[in-house]
C-alpha cells in the first residue's frame, strides 16, 4: 500500500488542478530568473555618468579620439565647447546602440526559440550576458567597455523570451498573472539594482576602479540565473507547436524588424476591419512617440543630476530607489483599480502630468523641485505603458494576440534605440533646460493622437 501511495505521488498532475499548479510553478521560476537578471542589468544605471567621467579624466585613447571629433564638430557648427556635455552625448550613443541591438536581436531570438525551444535559447542568452559583464569587469579602456555593451545588447533577449514562456501557458488566467509578475519583477529590479550598484561603487579597495565590484556582482547574478534556469526551468513550447523550419521563423521575425511593417501592423492588419486597423496603427504610433520622448529623457536624467546637483553614484541610486518605490505605490494603489474602458482617459491624464514633470526636472534649482518632478515622472512610468498595452491587446483575433504584442514590443525597442541619442544631442547642443522643454512640448503629439482614437470609438 505504501508503494502504491508513493507511485501515485510521483505521477504527473493532470486536470485543471495539475495545469494550474504547473503554470504557477513556471510563473514563479520566470519571475525569480527575470528578477535576478534585472538586478544584474540595473547595477550600472547610477554609475554610467561616473564611468564616462573616469575615461575622460584618465585620457583614454579611444574616448579622447571620439571627444576630439565631437569638439571639432561643435566648433564647426558654433556650439560652445562645454566638455561636460560631451559625456551626455556619449551616454546617449551608448544607450541607443544597446537598444538598437536589442531591436534587431530580440525578434531573431524569439524566432530561434520558436524552432529550438525557449529553454536552450534562454540559456544561450544568459551565457552572452555573462561574457558581457565579464568584459565590463576587466575593462580598463573605453573601447573594451563599449564592446561589452555591444555583446550585452545582442544577448539581452531574456525579457522577450520570458514573455514568450508566459504566453505558452494554456490558461488565460495564468498568462494574465504571469504578465503581471513580469511587471513586478521590473519594479523590484529597477528599485533595488541601482541602489546596490551605487553601494558597491563605494566599497572599492585602494587603487581599484570604482565599478569593478558592481561588474563582478553582475557576473555573479548572471551565473546564478544560468544555474537556476538550467536546473529548474522546464521547456514550455512542445515540439508539436514549434515552427516547421527555422527559415520560416526568421521570415516571420522580419515583420518585427522592418519599421514600415511595424507601423502598419502588416502581420495582422490584413484581417481587420478598416476602423480597427486605423485605431491600432494610431495606438502603435502613440506608443512609439511616447517611448521615443520618454526614453530619451530617462537616459539623460542621470547626467542632469550628476552635473546640476553633483549627485554621487549613491545619491543617484537613492533617486532611482525613490522612483521605483513611487511606481510600486502607484501601481499597487491606483493602476490596478483602473476600470476596463477607462485606460485611454488615464493615459491622457498621465501624459499631461509628464509635461510639468519634465519642466520641473529640467529647470529644477533645488532637490524639492526635482523630487516633485520625479514623482509626476514616476506616475507616468507606472501608468502609460501598461495601460497602452492593455488597450492594444484588445485588438485582433485570439490567434493574433501574440503577434500584435510582439509588434508593440518591437516598436518600443525601436523608440528606445533612437530616443536617447536624439535627446542627448539636443542636450549637448542647447543644455538640459531646452532639451526637457522641447520634449515636454512634443508630448502634445501623442496626446492629440489619443483624442482622435476616442473620436473614432464614438463613431464605432
Amino acid at each position: 500500500m505504501l508503494l502504491e501511495k508513493n507511485q501515485q505521488h510521483r505521477r504527473p498532475l493532470t486536470g485543471s488542478l495539475g495545469l494550474e499548479e504547473n503554470s504557477n510553478r513556471v510563473i514563479a521560476i520566470v519571475f525569480i530568473a527575470l528578477l535576478i537578471d534585472l538586478l544584474g542589468f540595473t547595477l550600472i544605471l547610477p554609475l554610467l555618468p561616473s564611468i564616462l567621467d573616469y575615461y575622460n579624466k584618465n585620457d583614454d585613447g579611444f574616448y579622447m579620439t571620439l571627444q576630439h571629433g565631437v569638439d571639432w564638430f561643435s566648433e564647426m557648427i558654433g556650439v560652445p565647447p562645454e566638455r561636460k556635455y560631451n559625456s551626455v552625448l556619449f551616454g546617449g550613443l551608448i544607450g541607443s546602440i544597446f537598444s538598437m541591438l536589442q531591436f534587431f536581436a530580440s525578434p531573431l531570438t524569439g524566432a530561434a526559440s520558436d524552432y529550438f525551444g525557449r529553454r536552450p535559447v534562454m540559456l544561450l542568452s544568459v551565457i552572452g550576458l555573462i561574457a558581457s559583464y565579464s568584459l565590463w569587469a576587466i575593462s580598463r579602456s573605453f573601447e573594451l567597455f563599449l564592446f561589452s555593451r555591444v555583446i550585452g545588447g545582442i544577448s539581452k533577449g531574456n525579457v522577450s523570451l520570458s514573455t514568450a514562456i508566459i504566453a505558452d501557458l494554456q490558461s488565460p488566467k495564468a498568462r494574465s498573472k504571469g504578465m503581471a509578475m513580469i511587471g513586478v519583477a521590473f519594479s523590484l529590479g529597477f528599485t533595488l539594482g541601482p541602489m546596490l550598484g551605487a553601494y558597491l561603487a563605494m566599497e572599492k579597495e585602494k587603487g581599484e576602479i570604482f565599478y569593478v565590484h558592481a561588474a563582478i556582482f553582475a557576473v555573479v547574478f548572471a551565473v546564478t540565473e544560468l544555474a537556476f534556469i538550467f536546473i529548474l526551468l522546464p521547456e514550455t513550447l512542445s515540439k508539436e507547436k514549434r515552427v516547421s523550419s527555422v527559415i520560416s521563423g526568421f521570415q516571420s521575425a522580419a515583420h518585427l524588424i522592418s519599421p514600415l511593417a511595424l507601423f502598419q501592423f502588416s502581420a495582422v492588419s490584413q484581417r481587420m476591419e478598416p476602423l480597427s486597423k486605423e485605431n491600432l496603427k494610431t495606438l502603435g504610433l502613440v506608443y512609439f512617440l511616447y517611448l521615443f520622448i520618454f526614453s530619451g529623457l530617462e537616459y539623460t536624467l542621470g547626467f542632469l543630476v550628476h552635473q546640476h546637483f553633483q549627485f554621487s553614484s549613491m545619491e543617484q541610486g537613492k533617486m532611482f530607489f525613490f522612483i521605483g518605490i513611487s511606481m510600486a505605490v502607484i501601481q499597487g494603489g491606483y493602476a490596478r483599480k483602473i476600470k476596463p474602458g477607462n485606460e485611454l482617459k488615464t493615459i491622457k491624464m498621465a501624459i499631461m502630468l509628464l509635461v510639468p514633470a519634465f519642466l520641473l526636472i529640467g529647470w529644477s534649482t533645488n532637490v524639492i523641485i526635482l523630487s516633485t518632478g520625479l514623482f509626476f515622472y514616476s506616475f507616468a512610468s507606472a501608468i502609460v505603458v501598461p495601460c497602452l498595452s492593455t488597450v492594444v491587446s484588445s485588438y485582433g483575433l485570439a490567434s493574433q494576440k501574440g503577434t500584435v504584442m510582439g509588434i508593440l514590443r518591437s516598436l518600443g525597442s525601436l523608440a528606445r534605440a533612437v530616443g536617447p541619442v536624439m535627446s542627448a544631442t539636443v542636450y549637448w547642443l542647447a543644455g538640459a533646460e531646452v532639451c526637457f522643454t522641447v520634449c515636454a512640448s512634443l508630448l502634445l503629439i501623442p496626446f492629440i493622437l489619443l483624442r482622435s482614437i476616442q473620436e473614432q470609438r464614438k463613431v464605432e
